[in-house]
């Protein structure tokens, strides 16, 4: 597995022509180090020089790192970011002959001139400091710093580490959201236990060891419950949908297999294991798609199309390759990953921060949000994933109505959810102002379980039972007069269309050699005849509608 994140790091880095990353380093010359995306992309030269891997680049890396080395104490430009990668690359060089050691040495004196209040955009000042993830950061790169005896900086960095305790909730999920209690982003869950793995797995053992340990060990296990059947993190929040996210969930997969075989639950590490290779999965077949884009669709690059203002190419698409090595520097191989399909009966509810509901059985997989954020998901089931299918075929994120995303339409909040009709028009649960409370959550051998009540601010109420397992997906939606359910159908990814064939009881969507089916066991289909769009693609709504009852069967097979 060592060998396969190496060989993905440098597929990665192929999204880069040499003439772009020429272009790339003289914007930088010309307008000065502003953010994290050119240190990354030098460190990542630079760590596939040292595995002899893309030597061609030696002449212009030299001079790439020459720049960063130099700037990066000079000016604050993301750094927290950036010091712990420069700092792997010149280990990574250092146990190698391709550079010489005069330009190692010159970098690390460099580095080691690093004043962090001149350097970093964020540092806590106490442990009580209302700072968030990129203090975290910043304690790691200055950790980093440490461990190549560049800096003495023992109480900023344990500073930097109590600053964060405090956002981490009782199932060990960090709370990133400073402006809402609740809608906490899954992106900014994993990035800060990553941190840790990365912290620890380096050797730190201060005085926050133990609390960090037992938090990495408590939500490590919820990590297997969340990824999805088809090895993807959970939707949810900024930064989701892009090909760096399953890389950092294998970081975290790796240090926690790492951890039960030497606890001897070969068992427990085995399925670590298993849950790496399905999200390595993810990352490689993304990867393959020529050209590579650096986000979960086909529409071009340039258009930024599902991205957010920050998340541009430059920025985003080299981050695959540092998350990459993350995990490769925490991988140890001595249990083989393989990857084997997620069949195992699962229901798991987050704490109300996340307000998710997961259920998992015989290949199947859903995700259920309880109060989506309107400005990047919705509420109701924003997910249904068949192991080895296309994500999107059904649904695989919700539609925002306030998009803090570049899209190419108009979106309106869709996910699959109950409707009613108010002053005679149907009003979906998606929309922001719907409660919804489960009310049952469980599984068995055969299927996983979960009953939720949505309740509109007119009063009225529909009770929605979802059964999981290996036959597929069933709702059964309950209330009082006219009740129904949104049926998303995926149209357009970007750049291929689906093939849509509908009827009053069945509504088929026929993609990429697979097809979702919607089957009526009570009620009538119809096309509601308007689209939205997510950060995947376009959908187009159709529902179910009916008296009292509505019933629907959600199969995705091979066409």
């Amino acid at each position: 597995m060592k060998e396969k994140y190496i060989e993905l790091m440098e597929l990665t880095l192929s999204a880069y022509t040499n003439e772009h990353i020429l272009s790339y380093f003289e914007n930088v010359k010309v307008n000065g180090l502003t953010e994290h995306g050119f240190p990354r992309l030098t460190a990542n030269i630079g760590i596939l020089i040292a595995h002899g891997r893309r030597t061609d680049l030696t002449p212009i890396f030299l001079e790439m790192m020459d720049f960063c080395c130099a700037t990066i104490p000079t000016v604050k430009a993301a750094n927290d970011f950036s010091v712990r990668e420069i700092i792997s690359c010149i280990e990574e060089l250092e146990r190698t002959d391709k550079i010489p050691t005069t330009y190692i040495d010159k970098w690390k004196r460099e580095l080691s001139a690093i004043v962090p209040e001149e350097c970093y955009n964020v540092i806590a000042d106490s442990p009580e400091s209302p700072v968030r993830n990129w203090a975290l950061f910043t304690g790691v790169s200055e950790y980093y710093r440490h461990n190549m005896c560049l800096c003495e900086n023992e109480e900023l960095i344990e500073t930097q580490i109590a600053s964060q305790l405090k956002w981490f909730d009782d199932n060990g999920m960090y709370m990133d959201n400073s402006f809402h209690i609740n809608r906490q982003p899954f992106v900014y869950d994993l990035v800060p236990r990553g941190l840790f793995c990365l912290l620890l797995n380096k050797g730190y053992r201060g005085k926050y060891y133990k609390v960090i340990d037992n938090i990495l060990r408590k939500a490590g296990l919820l990590t297997l419950k969340m990824q999805s059947v088809n090895g993807e993190i959970p939707f949810g929040g900024r930064s989701n949908q892009f090909l760096h996210n399953e890389p950092w969930l294998a970081l975290i997969g790796e240090y926690e297999a790492k951890r039960y075989i030497k606890e001897g639950n070969i068992e427990l590490a085995v399925e670590f294991k298993n849950a790496t290779a399905r999200a390595i999965a993810v990352t490689e077949e993304w990867l393959n798609k020529k050209p590579i884009r650096h986000i979960k669709n086909r529409f071009p690059t340039e258009t930024l199309y599902g991205c957010e203002n920050y998340a541009y190419f430059d920025k985003y698409m080299i981050t695959t390759a540092s998350f990459l090595y993350g995990a490769y520097t925490v991988c140890d191989d001595l249990l083989e990953a393989k990857c084997e399909p997620d069949l195992a009966p699962t229901a798991f509810m987050t704490t109300a921060h996340f307000e998710k509901v997961f259920l998992k059985c015989g290949g199947y997989g859903i995700e259920y949000d309880l109060d989506g954020d309107p400005h990047y998901d919705a509420s109701g089931l924003g997910r249904i994933h068949r192991a080895d299918s296309p994500s999107a075929i059904c649904m695989s994120c919700p539609c925002p109505s306030t998009p803090d995303i570049t899209l190419d339409i108009k979106p309106f909040a869709l996910s699959l959810s109950p409707a009613v009709q108010c002053d005679g028009h149907w009003q979906y649960a998606s929309i922001e102002g719907v409660r919804h409370y489960v009310t049952e959550c469980h599984c068995d051998c055969h299927n996983a379980y979960a009953t939720i009540k949505s309740i509109w601010q007119s009063g009225q109420k529909t009770v929605a039972d979802y059964s999981v397992g290996q036959n597929g997906v069933k709702i059964a939606v309950n209330g009082y007069g006219d009740v129904g359910y949104s049926l998303p159908a995926f149209t357009y990814d970007g750049e291929s269309e689906t093939n849509i064939i509908s009827s009053d009881n069945k509504l088929e969507i026929f993609y990429n050699g697979w097809v979702c089916r919607y089957t009526a066991e009570c009620g009538k289909i119809t096309d509601v005849g308007i689209t939205s769009a997510n950060r995947n693609g376009h959908y187009r709504l159709f529902a179910i509608q009916g008296k009292n009852t509505v019933k629907i069967k959600i199969e995705i097979e091979r066409a």
